[in-house]
């Protein structure tokens, strides 16, 4: 597939890391002996060239550094830790002026290949969504975002675990903080977010929400495959995601 330059990928990579218990920025713990960041960002480079845009915070610098070495790309700064909704706010800027869809990517979901974003992106496209996310089902979906889907099977809504009542907290479908969003979509909404929730953020989940309360067409892409999506948060977490990795590259 070649480079679309009509497509923006945005890498949120500001996150302070406070459960990994380390001095080091969170997506510069290395899995099998590499950033975990640059995983990411060989993918979106792969569908997006350089037209990326890293949203750097903790430990800027160091992240720039690394990252420089390896792609040519731009980088936001997220001066304070008010969620992903601000993290792409402070993007947005940046942006190329000839770029019509952004992919939202988080700096830390290192098993996410190229085939799963390549599909996504032309399932958005071919759709004409206005918002696109990446979804998956899984047994335990206990720290995830939840899927909240209409009699349509649109998507009406994505809920924070925090803020997620039992009914809700059932829902196996979960949110795997991927997304393709019309631009011209994601300029507007942005700027309706609020941090009326459990942790004071502005989360860019509420885009869903405002994008489906606006009859924009809103929907989610089923992932095949559960691990792809997994975060790292943890040391523990970190372990698990390299074990599976390596278990990848020997097949």
């Amino acid at each position: 597939m070649k480079t679309n330059n009509k497509l923006v990928a945005i890498i949120l990579a500001a996150g302070l890391g406070k459960r990994m218990k380390s001095d080091k920025a969170k997506v510069l713990h290395e899995i099998n002996g590499k950033p975990m960041i640059l995983y990411i960002l060989e993918t979106a480079n792969k569908i997006a060239g350089n037209n990326i845009v890293v949203v750097v915070g903790n430990q800027a610098e160091k992240v720039r550094k690394v990252v420089s070495n390896d792609y040519s790309v731009l980088f936001a700064l997220q001066k304070e830790q008010l969620g992903t909704g601000d993290a792409v706010k402070c993007a947005l800027p940046l942006l190329p002026e000839y770029s019509e869809q952004v992919l939202i990517l988080c700096g830390d979901v290192s098993l996410l290949s190229f085939d799963t974003v390549k599909k996504l992106y032309e399932d958005h496209i071919k759709s004409d969504r206005d918002v696109s996310v990446l979804a998956v089902k899984i047994g335990n979906p206990k720290g995830y975002g939840r899927m909240i889907m209409d009699e349509r099977n649109c998507v009406s809504g994505i809920i924070e675990e925090a803020d997620a009542n039992d009914e809700q907290k059932s829902i196996n479908i979960i949110n795997s903080g991927v997304y393709c969003i019309k631009r011209d979509f994601l300029e507007y909404s942005i700027n309706k977010i609020e941090a009326n929730n459990a942790q004071g953020e502005f989360y860019l989940t509420d885009v869903v929400k405002i994008g489906y309360s606006e009859n924009k067409k809103v929907g989610a892409m089923i992932g095949q495959d559960s691990e792809e999506i997994l975060g790292v948060n943890s040391m523990e977490e970190l372990m698990v995601v390299e074990s599976i990795m390596q278990k990848r590259m020997i097949l």
